[in-house]
């Protein structure tokens, strides 16, 4: 790969990097520029998980840091979400290239779709709807499936349960996200690097510039919260995906 298209991507990884960390939906963007990169849907969805792991992990590190991670409360929700992306991130290899090239474009546009008509995020705790196993088993284990099978959208979409299931505020909903999403990328990463899909020079040096917009974005978020995110990811989720379906 070209070391012009290769800075671009790192570009791309670090404004990803700073929208995941607060809102998530960062793998909107760099899933979609990898494949339109040239690179093969599992080997693009591999390396993703490599560069989004480093900046997840650099976002977490500064959450857990601020004392809004509580790791005892989430131990049933991050077993479940390990088993979930296993499962997915086996589950996504045995499927044929050319339907992902269809089914990527899509699933960005549902979730784009889904940011634009999603009802305001309070930002306060408000009242429990699941308790920790029920939770773990109802969202966590299937996103976490989702994350290993494919990953767009799954910081967002932990970031709705914990909302609107599991009581949490915005701030807190945002750190424990953060948790969730790093086992999700760790599990799959591990399962496609030993598959031999891992392309380590792009996701490394992508991996630099989420390190980089995801400590930017943590901050953010413990400062702003993430309403003025979340138009950016509908915009730039729709624009990409139609640029994928043109190109297919």
């Amino acid at each position: 790969m070209e070391l012009e298209v290769i800075a671009l991507l790192v570009a791309v990884a670090a404004c990803a990097g700073f929208v995941d960390a607060i809102a998530g939906g960062g793998g909107l963007l760099t899933l979609p520029a990898l494949l339109m990169a040239g690179m093969p849907p599992v080997a693009a969805i591999a390396t993703n998980k490599l560069q989004g792991t480093f900046g997840v992990a650099a976002s977490s590190f500064a959450f857990w840091r601020a004392g809004l991670v509580d790791v005892a409360r989430l131990k049933g929700a991050v077993a479940a979400t390990a088993l979930g992306a296993g499962i997915g991130s086996l589950a996504v290899q045995g499927l044929d290239p050319g339907w992902l090239r269809f089914a990527v474009p899509a699933v960005l546009i549902v979730i784009a779709a889904y940011f634009a008509a999603a009802p305001y995020i309070p930002q306060t705790a408000h009242r429990l709807r699941l308790g920790p196993a029920a939770f773990a088993a109802a969202v966590a284990l299937p996103i976490g499936a989702y994350d290993g099978f494919l990953g767009p959208g799954a910081g967002s979409m932990y970031l709705m349960g914990f909302v609107a299931l599991a009581g949490t505020d915005l701030v807190k909903g945002v750190a424990a996200t953060k948790l969730l999403n790093l086992t999700s990328n760790a599990v799959a990463l591990a399962i496609f690097a030993a598959s031999g899909h891992v392309d380590y020079g792009v996701g490394l040096a992508m991996a630099c510039g989420q390190i980089v917009g995801s400590r930017a974005g943590a901050e953010a978020a413990m400062a702003r919260g993430a309403p003025l995110i979340r138009p950016l990811v509908v915009i730039v989720a729709v624009v990409i995906a139609a640029s994928l379906l043109i190109r297919g």
